[in-house]
C-alpha cells in the first residue's frame, strides 16, 4: 500500500464495530489526544500538527470508516455508526479518557461521542465546525456549500464527482476557503484523493452529509438530554465565530472561545503550529487541574 506518512507516526489498522479502521499513533507520554478529521480530509490533515503535540502527549489520528486507509462505508452507516467507531477505538487502545479534538463534519459526530459515552472524553475541542438544529444547516444552501446536497445525496457523489476528485478538491473545495495558497499542495490533494478512487470512496462523505441533513431533530434531543459537562474549546478562522456559536447550546459549563489569525477553513493545514499551541494551552491546563 501506498500512502504519504511522516518519520514522528507508525500505522495501524483494527477490526472493530464491524469494520477496519487506520488511525496512526505518535508518542509515548502525557495525556491522549485523538484527532478526528473533516472532508475532505483524513488524518493527513493533521501531518503538521501531530510532530508538535506529540512532544508532550500521545496522539492518535484516525481514518473515520469509508476514508483513507479505513474500509468504505456500508448502506446504512451514519454519524451514529461513526460515534461508535471511535468510542471502540478508544476502548481498544486503553486510551480513555481523552482529549478530543475533531473539525469540520466530524464535530457532530464527536458531540455525539461526547454525549453518550462521557467518559471517554477529557476535553473537546470543536474547530471550524457545528451542530445540527443549531444553525450547521444554513450550509445548506447553494451559495453557501453547493455540494452539500450533493454528497447527501445517495449515489449522486460517486456519479457525479468520481474520476474528478482533483478538479473538485483543487479549484473548488480547498482554493476558495484557504487564506494560505501553500498550504494545501499537490500532494495533500492526492493524497486525500486515493480513498475517494476505490469502489465506494464516496459512501462516507455520503454517510455524514446525509446525517448531518436528517437528524436535526435527534441532535436537538441529545443537546437537551446531555449538555456536555467536560472542558470544551471552540475554534474558529479569523473574523469568525461560528462553532462557538453553535456549539455554545451544548455546553453545560462555560464554552471558550479560540480564533487563528490569518485562516480560512482548514486551519490544521494553514496553521499547523498556531492550532497546536491553541490545543496544547488548552488540554495543558486541564492536566495540570486534574
Amino acid at each position: 500500500m501506498t500512502y504519504a506518512s511522516i518519520a514522528e507516526v507508525t500505522h495501524h489498522r483494527v477490526a472493530l464495530n464491524g469494520t477496519n479502521l487506520h488511525y496512526v499513533s505518535a508518542g509515548t507520554t502525557g495525556s491522549p489526544i485523538l484527532l478526528v478529521h473533516g472532508w475532505p480530509e483524513t488524518w493527513w490533515s493533521f501531518h503538521k500538527v501531530i510532530p508538535i503535540l506529540a512532544q508532550s502527549h500521545r496522539v492518535i489520528a484516525v481514518d473515520l470508516r469509508g476514508f483513507g486507509d479505513s474500509d468504505v462505508a456500508q448502506a446504512g452507516d451514519s454519524s451514529a455508526t461513526m460515534a461508535e467507531d471511535l468510542h471502540a477505538l478508544i476502548e481498544h487502545l486503553g486510551l480513555g479518557p481523552v482529549h478530543l479534538s475533531a473539525q469540520d463534519f466530524s464535530g457532530p459526530l464527536a458531540y455525539r461521542l461526547a454525549a453518550t459515552h462521557p467518559q471517554d472524553l477529557l476535553s473537546f475541542t470543536a474547530v471550524e465546525t457545528g451542530l445540527p438544529g443549531f444553525g450547521l444547516e444554513i450550509l445548506t444552501n447553494p451559495m453557501i456549500a453547493w455540494y452539500y446536497g450533493t454528497l447527501a445525496k445517495q449515489g449522486a457523489a460517486e456519479r457525479f464527482f468520481k474520476g474528478r476528485e482533483t478538479e473538485l478538491l483543487t479549484e473548488f473545495i480547498f482554493t476558495p476557503p484557504t487564506t494560505t495558497s501553500t498550504s494545501i499542495g499537490a500532494n495533500d490533494i492526492a493524497e486525500f484523493i486515493r480513498g475517494y478512487a476505490r469502489d465506494g470512496g464516496w459512501n462516507g462523505a455520503q454517510a455524514i452529509y446525509n446525517s448531518n441533513m436528517g437528524e436535526t431533530e435527534e441532535y436537538k434531543t441529545l443537546v437537551a438530554a446531555h449538555p456536555l459537562s467536560m472542558p470544551m474549546l471552540a475554534i474558529d478562522q479569523h473574523g469568525s465565530n461560528f462553532t462557538a456559536q453553535l456549539f455554545s447550546p451544548a455546553s453545560a459549563g462555560k464554552l471558550r472561545a479560540r480564533t487563528i489569525d490569518n485562516t480560512g477553513h482548514y486551519i490544521a493545514m494553514e496553521a499547523p503550529v498556531d492550532l497546536a499551541s491553541a490545543v496544547l494551552e488548552f488540554t495543558g491546563e486541564i492536566d495540570r487541574n486534574s
